[in-house]
């Protein structure tokens, strides 16, 4: 594998294996058509990178603690199939590179087989005033099990 950063932190990870979170989807979630609101697919992104952040150590509420934040600063998403109340779904978590002060994350959200939602974000690593900051090693470590090449979607 090879790490897409111009200058990167990031060690190369060939084992690396996409976080799996599991959830249900609530009525609340639903537009008014009955299909998952295209907000809630944001939620839920954001639910999987914490459970991944989470599993591997790293505690946002502790982080901050150190005047260390990951802040979204762009993000892409692409709506494949709708996804209606009561649909069980897998989040697929991965980071794709890890530069000095951000990375980029690829996540899809599947019903069963089929992706229903794919998403790209860049995430900032900032102090509590805004500042880019360095990812501390300690970050990096963390999260290299979840550090892969980036797969296409075509």
């Amino acid at each position: 594998m090879e790490c897409v950063a111009t200058k990167p932190v990031c060690p190369t990870n060939v084992n690396a294996v996409p976080h799996r979170h599991e959830v249900k989807v609530r009525f609340y979630e639903l537009d008014p058509y009955g299909h998952l609101n295209h907000s809630s697919y944001i939620q839920l992104f954001e639910t999987g990178r914490i459970e991944m952040l989470e599993e591997a150590g790293v505690a946002l509420h502790e982080i901050e603690k150190n005047d260390f934040r990951f802040v979204v600063s762009q993000i892409e998403t692409s709506f494949i199939k709708p996804v209606e109340a009561g649909a069980r779904l897998t989040i697929l978590t991965e980071v794709l590179e890890i530069r000095r002060a951000s990375s980029l994350w690829w996540q899809q959200i599947f019903d069963e087989s089929d992706v229903v939602a794919t998403q790209r974000a860049r995430i900032a690593i900032t102090n509590s005033s805004g500042k880019p900051i360095r990812a501390p090693r300690q970050i990096i470590e963390a999260i290299t099990p979840f550090l892969s090449e980036f797969k296409s979607d075509g």
